[in-house]
């Protein structure tokens, strides 16, 4: 299944609305669930208040579950597309061999002296 982190700040709404949380959350669950996304959050202090680990069916469930939620105007996300380390590897190694470097031509990095 795909992986998004998704970096996650409250709007002025949603901090005025702070106490409804929790059920927002539970409505939140419900909802992904049958979009057949599944999350993993984490409330952070810094420049986001919330990060969040998804993983869904597909790129279209994750867009429709962060429009559905980023519709109540109490969450403002940008989303990242994660690799697993398996996956990203097996990228790596369909990549085809570097060419050598012509005879003569000028290396990558610095000058010796």
């Amino acid at each position: 299944m795909p992986h998004y982190v998704v970096l996650v700040n409250f709007t002025d709404q949603g901090i005025r609305t702070i106490q409804e949380l929790p059920k927002r959350v539970q409505e939140a669950n419900r909802t992904l669930a049958a979009e057949g996304v599944k999350l993993t959050r984490y409330f952070t202090l810094g420049a986001y208040d919330m990060v969040v680990i998804a993983e869904a069916t597909s790129d279209e469930a994750q867009l429709a579950g962060l429009l559905g939620i980023g519709a109540q105007g109490n969450l403002r996300t940008a989303t990242l597309k994660a690799f697993t380390e398996k996956e990203f590897l097996d990228v790596v190694k369909q990549l085809p061999a570097p060419a050598a470097a012509a005879p003569g031509a000028p290396r990558r990095g610095r000058a010796r002296r």
